[in-house]
């Protein structure tokens, strides 16, 4: 079944989308200071993760049919399951402080069920 657009900004009324978007510049603005901002290697796959999340998300949202949505919501899952393991990561090993990892952290859990609502949506409407 194709989905029908009407009118709006398309991804851009996803709150998903923009909840997703404003993590990836915390995570860019958070990436750019410290400690975390030395290593190249873990400071480059945490802003690819946190980028790949909404890019997916409004990919997934323009696309034909809900059966191809669906597929980029989940690789949008499996982005921010990539960035939760990283950000771990970083905190574990003294790069980012408690309060700002929770706050991270808690982040990342709402787009997760946004996402999953999304998916849940889409199958839902590829039904009918």
């Amino acid at each position: 079944m194709r989905i029908e657009k009407i009118g709006g900004k398309g991804f851009r009324d996803l709150l998903t989308w923009q909840k997703s978007k404003e993590l990836a510049v915390r995570i860019y603005k958070i990436s750019g200071q410290d400690k975390l901002s030395k290593d190249y290697g873990l400071r480059d796959q945490i802003r690819r993760s946190a980028v790949s999340i909404s890019s997916n998300i409004a990919e997934g949202d323009e696309r034909d049919t809900n059966k191809e949505s669906i597929r980029f919501f989940y690789i949008a899952k499996g982005s921010l399951a990539e960035l939760r393991t990283q950000l771990e990561i970083a905190h574990e090993i003294g790069y980012i402080e408690q309060q700002l990892y929770s706050e991270l952290e808690s982040m990342c859990d709402e787009i997760g069920r946004m996402i999953g609502k999304l998916i849940q949506t889409r199958k839902e409407r590829e039904r009918l």
